[in-house]
C-alpha cells in the first residue's frame, strides 16, 4: 500500500499548490486548473506504474509447488568411507598399534580379493607380494610389542598400496 500513500501525499501537495496558485493568480484560472489536472494525471500514471510493477513481481513469485519442484542446493559432503580411510592412514602413520588394528586388516582384505581373482590364496602369495608386503599383510602377523611406536611412513604405505594394486 505504500505507492497509494505516496500518491495521496502527492495529490495533497498538488492541491495545496492549486489553492496557493488560485490565491496569487500568477496565470489565468484556466491555465492553473490545466496544470493541476496535468499534475494529477502524472500522479495517477505514476501510481498505476508502481502498482503494475508490484503485480508483475507478485505474479513472478513462485508458488509453493514450484518451489518444491525447484532443485535444492546440495551441500557437498565427503563420503564417510573417505573420511574413515583418511583417518586410518593418518593413524597408521602415527603409531604401530593403529597400523596393525586399523589399516592392515583393510589392506589384507583388498589383497585377498585381488589374489582371489588370480586363483591364489593370501597364504600362498609370498612370492607375488614380495617380502616387505608379505611381512605386513600375512594373516599370522603378530601385534607390535610397543603399540605406541611409530607406524609406517606415508611413503611406505604408498609403496604397499602400489604393490597391492599391481596384483
Amino acid at each position: 500500500m505504500r505507492p497509494v500513500r505516496q500518491a495521496v501525499a502527492q495529490t495533497a501537495t498538488v492541491s495545496v499548490a492549486l489553492v496557493i496558485a488560485l490565491g496569487l493568480r500568477p496565470a489565468s484560472v484556466r491555465e492553473i486548473v490545466a496544470a493541476y489536472v496535468l499534475a494529477l494525471t502524472a500522479i495517477a500514471l505514476l501510481l498505476l506504474t508502481r502498482i503494475a510493477r508490484d503485480a508483475e513481481e507478485w505474479e513472478r513469485s513462485s508458488s509453493e509447488f514450484e518451489r518444491a519442484l525447484a532443485p535444492r542446493r546440495v551441500d557437498r559432503v565427503r563420503p564417510a568411507e573417505l573420511i574413515r580411510a583418511e583417518r586410518d592412514l593418518v593413524l597408521a602413520n602415527g603409531n604401530a598399534g593403529d597400523l596393525h588394528s586399523r589399516l592392515l586388516p583393510q589392506l589384507r582384505d583388498v589383497a585377498t580379493a585381488r589374489l582371489a581373482d588370480r586363483g591364489v590364496r593370501l597364504a600362498d602369495a609370498r612370492g607375488l607380494l614380495g617380502e616387505d608386503a608379505w611381512a605386513l599383510l600375512r594373516s599370522d602377523r603378530p601385534p607390535p610389542a610397543d603399540r605406541g611406536q611409530p607406524g609406517l611412513s606415508l611413503k611406505q604405505i604408498a609403496a604397499l598400496f602400489d604393490r597391492i594394486e599391481e596384483l
